[in-house]
């Protein structure tokens, strides 16, 4: 790993230095319960449960009644590394949709905030998909994501041109995003149909 240099007191946010870069990336999808609309936005209510054992080999801490605090895995780029942990706050349902979204972590590291910032955004939709004639419940449930992550990065990194540096970590940041959102729709779908004794439906492509 190489060794780090401290960024000025700016905001990474706000930061014009060329050692802060910042990565982004969008998830769709949808995944489908068999179940009435109803029972998933019960089942989707009580994140306590849920959450923690969908989010793992992640290592989660409630922070509060709503918020936890998630570690994401390792995030790399030409020998540079950081570990991202960021607070979540899960709202409170409101007509169908769950908001999560990003909350400061009380304590952090001061060294670590000078190092990464993350913006989470994200929003589950639910539809009622059931069939006319009754003889079928189902609920689908959209998943959407915009992240955003500034990085404090070496200044050798910065000698590289800047085309490669910045579509190298949009690149890696994506395959991140795609494999911890897949993981975690695939576990939210499995677990809620465990939970209720139905058969989970077969796992479908992301839409990206």
């Amino acid at each position: 790993m190489l060794l780090l240099t401290r960024p000025s007191t700016d905001t990474l946010r706000g930061s014009d230095s060329r050692q802060v870069r910042c990565y982004r990336s969008e998830f769709r999808d949808r995944m489908e319960m068999r179940a009435d609309f109803q029972t998933v936005g019960a089942y989707l209510d009580r994140h306590e449960g849920w959450f923690r054992r969908c989010a793992a080999p992640m290592e989660v801490k409630a922070i509060d009644e709503q918020a936890y605090a998630l570690t994401l895995g390792r995030f790399g780029n030409f020998g540079f590394e950081v570990e991202p942990t960021i607070g979540l706050r899960l709202l409170p349902q409101n007509a169908g949709n769950y908001a999560i979204s990003t909350v400061p972590l009380s304590n952090q590291d001061p060294a670590l905030a000078d190092l990464y910032d993350v913006d989470f955004q994200a929003n589950l939709s639910l539809e009622d998909n059931s069939s006319s004639d009754a003889s079928e419940e189902l609920t689908a449930v959209s998943w959407d994501l915009d992240l955003s992550v500034w990085i404090h990065l070496p200044k050798m990194i910065t000698l590289l041109p800047d085309g490669l540096v910045q579509s190298s970590g949009d690149h890696l940041l994506r395959q991140i995003v795609r494999q911890i959102s897949r993981r975690l729709t695939w576990k939210v779908q499995e677990d809620f149909h465990a939970s209720h004794g139905l058969v989970c439906p077969p796992r479908r492509r992301a839409a990206f």
